[in-house]
């Protein structure tokens, strides 16, 4: 059974910084491309940022420069650092694995991330 788990959202002013993290069970890991995504209310779901089994990573325009992933095979876990954080970044944030193989895609359950002072 396919499980990511996302942690590490919560209410942080302008400016602030988070850590995301992402743990996937049930998959192998190391042949997915994990990725980054958000929906705010009232919009469609939108990519943020992706990291393929070789490391490679792209990033959505309005995050460039300021958030980051990266990940640890060996935790079997993805992480987003998001720092200099705007209001405009509110939003419920979904991780996502697609396996390089077969195309098999996973979501997580989201993590919300509020910006606000």
């Amino acid at each position: 059974q396919v499980q990511l788990v996302e942690s590490g959202g919560g209410l942080v002013q302008p400016g602030g910084s988070l850590r995301l993290s992402c743990v996937a069970s049930g998959v192998i890991f190391s042949r997915n491309t994990m990725g980054w995504y958000r929906q705010a209310p009232g919009k469609e779901r939108e990519l943020v940022a992706t990291i393929s089994s070789g490391g490679g990573t792209k990033y959505a325009d309005s995050v460039k420069g300021r958030f980051t992933i990266s990940r640890d095979n060996a935790k079997i876990t993805v992480y987003l650092q998001m720092n200099s954080l705007k209001v405009e970044d509110t939003a419920v944030y979904y991780c996502n694995g697609r396996d390089e193989y077969d195309a098999s895609k996973y979501w997580g359950q989201g993590t919300q991330v509020t910006i606000s002072s």
